[in-house]
């Protein structure tokens, strides 16, 4: 068992699983979704009101931090848990997700170079490097230098990225400086090639680290390809270690990935389609800015317990809201939906410890697409 991080296995149905993690800052339970703090906060929601969520476990991002306002000042204050004042568990992301999507990226063995968006100056984002800064923020669980393939790829550079990865990773390893209280996860990449996945999975399962993520699926892909890359790649996986799909998703693909027995999640999904006054209810989605939502009274979602909901605020007010630019107006949508996953979380573990995951599946899946359906249609 590593020091920094234990994992237990409690319920499994089918292949969803449900189980609980603990962290030198406090336990949450899976399958469980990480609401994003990109620059140290989940945008428009204060901690108390992450917390009123019932989220137990945020991200914060390595590359944004380390450019504004720098992991020094980050550690000098307290580290990331005192700096964003949240007393729960953090993940931090390695940073390369963000660097490989910059269109002045130059990728080599040796890392990533490229231009600081804030200053100009050019950077060396290195497998050491992320590590230094993710040492200094002092997350409870960390993440791998890897690099992110694009899709499409093609097999040779998809095969590239497994390559550096995997050598990445023991660069990681060996610049960890706090393997007592920050535990490393490795990543999975490799694309849509069943073998190369299974490659790149074997190498990292052979490092024995305290868990696994499952990268390079929330890049364009589509619902149908993702799930059948997660349904792949997830078994190959220990089952005594958490298992993490990054930057997944809308609840359809969660709902699907529980299914193929993944045990974490992170999305901006939640706050950011609540800034453009998109909802999620049991039903599927909303848009509150739509001119039908004008004198209605309801609230978001009558069946939600969130603080949005349950004080009564209407779908008219928060259409008034939107129509009036009112900072007001992220906070309550952001709150709603970000208690929306965390219910969905909630009741996919109830159905896995139950045994009924799949009938739980079909029953959530069946009314929320044919909701969405109806509203495209």
């Amino acid at each position: 068992m590593h020091e920094a991080l234990s994992f237990e296995l409690q319920a499994q149905s089918g292949s969803a699983r449900a189980g609980s993690v603990s962290t030198p800052h406090g336990r949450f339970e899976t399958p469980t979704f990480m609401p994003v703090g990109t620059h140290g906060a989940v945008k428009a929601l204060t901690p108390d009101q992450v917390r009123a969520t019932g989220s137990r476990v945020v991200l914060g991002n390595t590359y944004h931090l380390a450019l504004r306002p720098g992991e020094g000042l980050v550690e000098k204050l307290g580290g990331l848990h005192g700096f964003m004042r949240w007393d729960g568990p953090i993940l931090t992301d390695s940073g390369g997700f963000q660097v490989f999507s910059l269109p002045s990226a130059k990728i080599s063995d040796r890392g990533v170079q490229f231009k600081n968006e804030v200053t100009g100056d050019r950077i060396d984002l290195t497998p050491e490097r992320s590590i230094e800064i993710q040492n200094a923020l002092g997350a409870d669980i960390i993440m791998a230098f890897d690099e992110c393939t694009p899709y499409p790829a093609s097999r040779d550079l998809a095969s590239t990225g497994v390559r550096r990865t995997l050598s990445w990773i023991e660069r990681c390893l060996r610049a960890h400086r706090r393997q007592e209280d920050q535990a490393l996860f490795g990543i999975v990449q490799g694309s849509v090639y069943p073998d190369l996945r299974t490659a790149c999975a074997q190498s990292l399962v052979a490092l024995d680290l305290p868990g696994y993520a499952i990268g390079g699926v929330s890049v364009g892909e589509g619902h149908d390809l993702l799930t059948e890359i997660t349904g792949y790649t997830a078994p190959l996986l220990p089952e005594s270690k958490p298992r993490y799909l990054m930057g997944v998703g809308l609840p359809e693909d969660l709902v699907a990935s529980i299914g193929h027995g993944i045990d974490m999640f992170d999305c901006v999904i939640p706050t950011r389609y609540a800034r453009s006054a998109t909802v999620f209810t049991a039903r599927g989605r909303i848009r509150l800015t739509h001119r039908r939502y004008k004198r209605d009274g309801y609230p978001i979602d009558p069946s939600c317990d969130c603080e949005t909901c349950s004080s009564g605020f209407s779908r008219a007010y928060l259409h008034h809201l939107f129509a009036a630019n009112e900072v007001l107006s992220a906070i309550l949508c952001s709150a709603h939906n970000v208690r929306f996953y965390q219910r969905l979380m909630e009741r996919a573990r109830e159905a896995i410890v139950s045994g009924s995951y799949d009938a739980f599946q079909t029953d959530f899946l069946g009314e929320y697409r044919s909701q969405e359906n109806a509203r495209r249609g």
